[in-house]
């Protein structure tokens, strides 16, 4: 069976260099950082699963299982302004960490999943509606 070609240019061992430089500055920052260390409790691991989600977003590999938009949704701590600096902080990663070209690939499909998990997010909590839902 013939294999997909990678979205863009980039090994895997590129994919776990940028994840563990983001996840790095996200311990760092004071909005996310709080919000990761509610939930990641082995770094290593999380990790590890989110290389699994990008390679195979990118590579199109069948290393990753799970479900971000749920994960995202029942965190109960994720608010749909925290992804614009998550993206900010992302977007600075790539530039620093990987060519221009990869850089911008990347930057694109990562805001293009952003849109789609921060739409998960504001509908559970505000309902299909657009009406909040109280708590």
């Amino acid at each position: 069976m013939p294999t997909i070609p990678p979205r863009f240019d980039i090994t895997r061992a590129e994919i776990a260099q940028v994840v563990a430089a983001f996840y790095e500055a996200v311990r760092a920052h004071p909005g996310l950082g709080p919000v990761f260390a509610v939930h990641v409790k082995d770094w290593d691991r999380h990790e590890a699963k989110i290389v699994g989600f990008w390679a195979n977003a990118i590579l199109h590999e069948r290393s990753y299982d799970g479900n971000p938009l749920a994960v995202h949704r029942d965190a109960g701590n994720v608010r749909p302004g925290m992804f614009d600096a998550w993206l900010g902080l992302f977007d600075s990663v790539l530039k620093r960490e990987l060519r221009p070209d990869q850089a911008a690939a990347w930057s694109a499909l990562a805001h293009r999943i952003g849109r789609s998990l921060r739409a998960g997010v504001v509908e559970k909590q505000t309902g299909a509606d657009g009406v909040p839902i109280l708590r």
